[in-house]
Parts: structure tokens; C-alpha cells; sequence
């Protein structure tokens, strides 16, 4: 079945191509539909197009529906194109001509962005849910090992002393940035865009804030060929956010593996959250975090996959935009997958303490060193130029001690700060 129907049948490999994999992700959107169905009838009815029978009789029919797809039965079969055709079907099924009168006033158009719109905010809100496990654990895992100290590294080489406070409260604040970006595409998505039409809107006298009020929508898209230029320029907003987070997962999961070397071995897990090899008894791989950064690096090249396919496009639908949904909706379970494992794995993580002790780490303390002859009054270049002599005489013998006292350093990581800001981004 096809909501556009005149009465000729199309190619079967026309219909292969142009129905690609619709059906499987539809199966996603199908519980978004039938709620968009639910107010556009609703609204019908307000404006005198449905009876009270009519609307009544739809009411319980979509909400059958609904029953089936929460209990996991609902199917669309190789004979229907879309979800939005067998919602259709299964209206006009049991309700007859009451159920072919859902569409009035509606194009596929604006019901396909309805429904990934409500999509978008329920699986944005869940993935912002994810990311405030990550930040609460991250912050609580900063308290922790404040004092511990570990070696910071420049262009890989040792460079100056750090802690694992500071390390895992990077992550933490720079989750704040992933998180506006998260709020960002939350805003683009909170508009109702049923109404629309085709994208010229309609000769009905269509209430469309009564759906945006039902749909619990912030506010409409307006213009109507404005909602659907919407259209690939809402699915980008949403990539940026989860290519944002995605790149601080990624970067964290890269610091882990590295720190898991034993070449740095800063940082281990217990044996059940590695892997082994065939043939190496001693090996304990890092996969889980290679498998992070790898899923990540590819979900970063989403906001560039949906620029090529929505690139010069002109106004109106075009049906490039139904590609859009084949990188889109499977995104939000890798991602919250990557962010579940991570958290997963760092409530168990062991870190190792007197790492600054090692003889390879006595640099660390250089520029400690060159401070205290400037606070003793000594020109900077001057203090520079003797620490760096005493180091390649070999006479070089610091203090390990790490007195930093300013905003965001080693002694002073303003954790309660950093809560404060995230909250605030709430």
C-alpha cells in the first residue's frame, strides 16, 4: 500500500530502490507516528472535519496501535512503503472511511517530520541523560584522585606534572561544551512542523496551535516552506551534538588506551574488562576502548555525510532527504552505547599512585623549579637558563612538590565550580 495510490502498480525494482531500508527504521519512528496521528485528529475534529464518533473511534484505534508497537508487534510488511502507509491501512481497516480520513490535511511530508522531530527530542533528551552519568562520575572520580598526580605530556613528551583530578575533570567540563551543543539541537527539534503540508501548507482552516499544544511542542515553524527546508538542516544540528560528544569520548578513550600501555601504565582494569590474545598469554587489550574511539571517529563524519547529501539542494522535498534517516536514528544507539561502556568501565577503574616517583619523570618537575628562582626575585630568562644547565650537567634534583593555588590548576581544580556551570547549562 502506498499513500499515494492512483490506481497503477510501479516497478518492483523501482519500489526496492526507492523504499531502501524505510521499513526497519520506520519500525523506530512508529510510536512517533501514531502520536502525531493522535493530535492531527484531534485538531480535525476541533475544526469541525471529524465527529465526535469519528474522533472517538480513531482515539481507540491509534492507541491499539500504539499498545502493539510498546509490546514489540507491530510490523510493516514488504506490501506497505512506510509506517505512515500502514498506520493508514490499519485505520481504514477496522474503522473504514473514518480511517482514510486521517490524512486530511496532510502530506507524508509534514507526518515524516513530525514524527522525526518528537524522534529527536525524546532520543536527545536520553542521551543528555547519559552524559550527566558520565559528568557525575567523572567529577566524583576527580574528588577522589585529586592528589594523586600524573606526568602531562606535550607532543607526547613529559612536560609537567598533572593529577588524575585534573585529568578527569578535563572530561567533565569540556562534557559541558557537548552538553550546550545537546540543548542546541534540542531547541531546533522543539518546533511543530505538522501543518505544513507539502511545504505550501493547506485550503483547511487546520488549527496547528492546537497540535503544537498537544504535541507539547516549544513552538511552531511558522512558515510552511521554512518547516520543511527544515528538513536536513535539523538532522545537521543533531549530528554536530553527537559529533561533539562523540570527539570527547573518542579523545578520552585514546588517553585510556595509551595510560593502559605499559609503557605509561598509569591506569588498568580488572580482567574481566579487557581481552586477551590468541597467542600472547600476556596480553590485556584495551578493545573496549578501541572500539569507543573507533565508533566515535566514524559518528564525527556524520554532520559531513548529511552537508553532501543535503548540499545544494533547493527549497521543497526532495527524496535525497529520506537518506538522511540511514545514518540519523541507528547514531543515537552507538553513541549511547559508547557513553553506557565507558561509565560502565570507569566505576571500575584502578589507578596507579607514585608515578611521579619514576627517574623518567624528574622533568616533570623543571619549570617548579625555575618558579621558585623567580619568586625569589630572579629575572624569568635567568631562572630558565640555570634549571636548564643544572639538567644537562645532570645536577638537576627538585623538590616533588606541586604548590599550585590558582583557578583550575593541580591544587585547585574548582570542582564545585565546574557542577555549578553544567547545572547552569540545564
Amino acid at each position: 500500500m502506498k499513500l499515494w495510490d492512483k490506481g497503477f502498480s510501479t516497478d518492483k525494482k523501482i519500489d526496492l530502490f526507492t523504499v531502501g531500508n524505510d521499513r526497519e527504521l520506520d519500525l523506530i519512528l512508529a510510536k512517533y507516528d501514531v502520536i502525531g496521528n493522535l493530535a492531527h485528529a484531534k485538531m480535525l475534529h476541533k475544526i469541525g472535519l471529524l465527529t465526535a464518533e469519528e474522533i472517538s473511534n480513531l482515539e481507540v484505534a491509534l492507541k491499539a496501535i500504539l499498545k502493539t508497537i510498546e509490546a514489540g508487534e507491530f510490523t510493516i510488511e514488504d506490501s506497505f512503503e512506510d509506517v505512515h502507509s500502514k498506520v493508514e491501512f490499519l485505520l481504514t481497516e477496522k474503522l473504514g472511511d473514518t480511517g482514510k480520513k486521517i490524512h486530511t490535511a496532510r502530506s507524508r511530508n509534514d507526518q515524516v517530520l513530525v514524527d522525526v522531530h518528537l524522534y529527536l527530542k525524546d532520543a536527545l533528551t536520553e542521551i543528555n541523560g547519559e552524559v550527566d552519568e558520565l559528568f557525575d562520575l567523572l567529577i566524583s572520580l576527580a574528588e577522589q584522585y585529586k592528589d594523586v598526580l600524573l606526568p602531562g605530556y606535550t607532543h607526547l613528551q613529559v612536560a609537567m606534572p598533572s593529577s588524575f583530578g585534573m585529568w578527569f575533570s578535563a572530561y567533565a567540563e569540556t562534557l559541558i561544551d557537548d552538553i550546550y551543543f545537546l540543548k542546541a539541537a534540542y531547541k531546533v527539534a522543539d518546533q511543530n512542523p505538522l501543518g505544513s503540508a507539502a511545504g505550501y501548507g493547506s485550503s483547511f482552516p487546520i488549527d496547528r496551535d492546537e497540535t503544537t499544544k498537544l504535541l507539547n511542542f516549544e513552538t511552531l515553524k511558522y512558515n510552511s516552506v521554512a518547516a520543511q527546508m527544515g528538513r536536513g538542516k535539523l538532522e545537521k544540528s543533531v549530528s554536530f551534538a553527537i559529533s561533539s560528544v562523540a570527539s570527547t569520548l573518542s579523545k578520552m578513550s585514546m588517553d585510556i588506551c595509551l595510560y593502559m600501555s605499559q609503557n605509561f601504565n598509569f591506569i588498568s582494569f580488572p580482567d574481566e574488562l579487557t581481552t586477551g590474545s590468541s597467542i600472547m598469554p600476556h596480553k590485556k587489550n584495551p578493545d573496549v576502548f578501541e572500539l569507543i574511539r573507533g565508533k566515535c571517529n566514524k559518528l564525527q563524519a556524520l554532520p559531513y555525510e548529511f552537508t553532501l547529501i543535503t548540499n545544494n539542494l533547493p527549497s521543497g522535498y526532495h527524496r535525497d532527504l529520506q537518506l538522511l534517516k540511514e545514518g540519523l536514528i541507528p547514531s543515537f544507539s552507538t553513541l549511547k552505547a559508547c557513553l553506557e561502556m565507558l561509565t560502565y568501565s570507569l566505576k571500575n577503574i584502578r589507578v596507579r599512585t607514585n608515578i611521579v616517583e619514576e627517574e623518567k619523570y624528574l622533568y616533570l618537575f623543571s619549570v617548579e623549579e625555575v618558579n621558585k628562582l623567580v619568586q625569589s626575585g630572579m629575572p624569568f630568562r635567568d631562572a630558565y637558563k640555570i634549571v636548564g644547565k643544572n639538567i644537562e650537567e645532570g645536577t638537576f634534583n627538585p623538590d616533588k612538590k606541586v604548590v599550585h593555588t590558582h583557578k583550575g590548576s593541580v591544587g585547585n581544580l574548582c570542582l564545585d565550580e565546574i557542577v555549578n556551570k553544567k547545572n547552569k547549562s540545564l
